[in-house]
C-alpha cells in the first residue's frame, strides 16, 4: 500500500501538473469504485482544482465551491499520467480525470478491487473520512510520546495502526524499527525515554529521506514504479540477505499477506522472533537465536 513517501511523491508530481487548472471531465469506468453520491461526481467537471493535499494514505484533491475528491489507493490502486484523453486501460483502468495538459489514470491490479472514491462537501465532509492518527512529520516527541504510549501494543502494530500513526504501514515501518535499532515486537509501555527520542527520530528521517528520493527519482516525469520494495531499503522485502549494518542475514516473520523483516543483530540482540508457519512446523526445534539457527542450517545439510 502506498504510504508516507509514495503519496508525498504523488503530490509533489501532481501539484506542478493540476494546481489551479480546470477539470475538463472525469471518466468512470468501474462504478464500484466510488462510495458516494451526493454530491455527484459529475459536479467536479468544469471546476478549478485548486490544491492537492495528504490526509492519512488518502489524496485529496480540493476544488473550487468547497467540494474535494478523495481517493484512497489500497494497496494496489496506482496513479499514471497520459495525454489527454488517454483510454483508460482494460480490466485495471477504474477511473480517469482529464486536463488540457494531459490525464491522470487510476488503475488497479488484481481481482479485489479494494481502491476507493469519495466526492464529499466542505472540511466536514472531510473529517468524516480522517482517521486522526497522529501527522509524525507536524508532531511533537511530546506528541509522538502520548500517542505510541496511550495503549499497550508492539511497536509493528503501533507504527502501522492509523488510530495511532498517520501515513505509515508495513513497509517503512520495518525500515524506521531498523534506523531506530528496536523490536517490532517489543511494547510500547516498555519503550525507554531514549528509545521513544530514536524511534520519533527514525521515523521523521525515514519518511522524509524516502519522500525526497522519490520526488527526486521522478523528476519532470511521473511516479511509475510504486512499490513496497525498493532498491536501497536496509531491510523490507530483504528476507536472506545481508543486514548493511552488521552482515547478519535478515530474517522475517510472515503472516497473512504481510511481513515484517528485521536484523536479529542489530534490534533483537541476536534472537530470532517466532515464526507462527514455521514455529508449529518445527515446534520445540525452532532457533531461538542466529547462533542456534545457523547450527540447524548445518545439521540440514550434512
Amino acid at each position: 500500500m502506498p504510504e508516507y513517501p509514495d503519496i508525498t511523491a504523488y503530490i509533489a508530481c501532481l501539484d506542478r501538473r493540476i494546481t489551479g487548472k480546470v477539470i475538463g471531465g472525469t471518466r468512470l469506468a468501474s462504478p464500484f469504485l466510488l462510495r458516494t453520491v451526493e454530491p455527484p461526481l459529475k459536479a467536479l467537471d468544469g471546476r478549478v482544482l485548486t490544491g492537492l493535499r495528504r490526509l492519512g494514505k488518502r489524496i485529496v484533491f480540493a476544488t473550487e465551491g468547497d467540494l474535494f475528491l478523495v481517493l484512497h489507493l489500497m494497496i494496489a490502486g496506482r496513479l499514471r499520467w497520459g495525454e489527454k484523453g488517454a483510454k483508460i486501460p482494460g480490466k485495471i483502468g477504474l477511473f480517469a480525470m482529464d486536463f488540457d495538459a494531459g490525464s491522470l489514470l487510476l488503475t488497479e491490479a488484481g481481482t479485489k478491487k479494494r481502491a476507493s472514491l469519495h466526492v464529499v462537501r466542505g472540511e466536514a465532509g472531510l473529517d468524516a473520512l480522517h482517521v486522526p492518527g497522529l501527522e509524525v512529520m507536524e508532531a511533537t516527541l511530546e506528541d509522538f510520546r502520548a500517542a505510541i504510549t496511550r495503549e499497550s501494543h508492539t511497536l509493528k502494530r503501533t507504527l502501522t495502526d492509523p488510530r495511532i500513526l498517520s501515513g505509515i504501514g508495513n513497509a517503512y515501518s520495518d525500515e524506521i524499527l531498523f534506523r531506530a535499532r528496536l523490536s517490532p515486537v517489543k511494547l510500547t509501555p516498555r519503550l525507554t525515554d531514549a528509545e521513544i527520542a530514536r524511534l520519533f527520530d527514525a521515523c521523521r528521517d525515514t519518511l522524509g529521506e524516502w519522500a525526497a528520493k522519490l520526488i527526486a527519482e521522478a523528476g519532470d516525469g511521473f511516479p511509475e514504479k510504486v512499490t513496497a520494495f525498493r532498491e536501497g531499503m536496509a531491510v523490507h522485502g530483504r528476507h536472506g540477505k545481508p543486514c548493511p549494518v552488521c552482515g547478519a542475514m535478515i530474517q522475517r516473520i510472515a503472516y497473512a499477506d504481510n511481513e515484517t523483516n528485521y536484523c536479529a543483530t542489530c534490534q533483537t540482540d541476536g534472537k530470532l522472533l517466532a515464526d507462527r508457519g514455521l514455529s508449529r512446523l518445527l515446534k520445540g526445534d525452532w532457533p531461538k537465536t542466529l547462533a542456534e539457527l545457523e547450527e540447524h542450517k548445518a545439521e540440514r545439510r550434512a
